[in-house]
């Protein structure tokens, strides 16, 4: 069975996440400090994921995920309070797979840990301290993973739009296709506001991955994604 094992100094919180995940069948520990984080990962039965915070009493997050990634094969999943695009960068560059911030549900978190346990458990998708080379969209977390692994949480507007696309392969998808799969029931839609759907989201995806968003329009056919990527359930 694969452990997750949770560092997390906020009691309340550190228990919530063990007893949930243990009630989704996860075999779980929780500790509080960067000192039992190392010892647990000094036991034979290492976890698979680490779910770590940043602020701890003894620790720094980002410092102990560098730490766990040259050391230690498994997952690391930062939960953070910690929202700002420049926190996020740093977390991917100090070696997390995913950083989400503490107000995610219970839900959400689980669903991230069951998309990295498949990311993991395929040779092919990952090699430690190495970004993707494409870009990942999970459809459970309504999450789009770049390939410096900045992760960027969508609306469900920008997860149809976006898997649309990759569904193409970077073949266009046209303006009336996607119209008609974004309009909602009793409200018009026009080339306006898909537009402004494309607008939005490129500009998501440039705050929070620090890259040009691979969204390229076609003229007179539409919109393709112009990147690898793939699409994740």
């Amino acid at each position: 069975m694969n452990r997750i094992l949770v560092v997390e100094d906020e009691p309340s919180l550190r228990g919530d996440l063990v007893e949930y995940l243990t009630m989704q069948g996860f075999a779980v520990d929780g500790v509080g400090t960067a000192r039992d984080l190392r010892a647990e990962l000094a036991k034979p039965d290492k976890p698979a994921i680490v779910i770590l915070d940043i602020g701890l009493p003894d620790g720094n997050g980002f410092d102990l995920a560098g730490e766990i990634r040259a050391r230690h094969d498994c997952g690391i999943i930062m939960l953070t309070a910690l929202g700002e695009a420049d926190d996020r960068i740093r977390g991917f560059e100090s070696g997390a797979d995913i950083y989400l911030v503490k107000h995610s549900s219970l839900r959400e978190i689980e669903a991230t840990v069951q998309s990295l346990l498949r990311r993991l458990q395929d040779p092919g998708n990952r090699a430690v301290g190495r970004a993707p080379d494409q870009w990942r969209l999970h459809t459970a977390t309504w999450n789009l993973v770049a390939p410096n692994r900045s992760e960027i949480k969508l609306t469900a507007t920008e997860l149809a739009f976006v898997t649309a696309l990759l569904e193409r392969a970077g073949q266009p998808c046209s303006r009336e296709e996607l119209a008609q799969l974004l309009a909602r029931p009793q409200t018009s839609w026009d080339n306006r506001h898909l537009d402004a759907v494309v607008n939005r989201l490129r500009r998501k995806i440039k705050d929070y991955a620090q890259i040009e968003a691979p969204i390229k329009m076609i003229y007179g056919r539409g919109y393709a994604f112009s990147a690898p990527g793939r699409i994740e359930v």
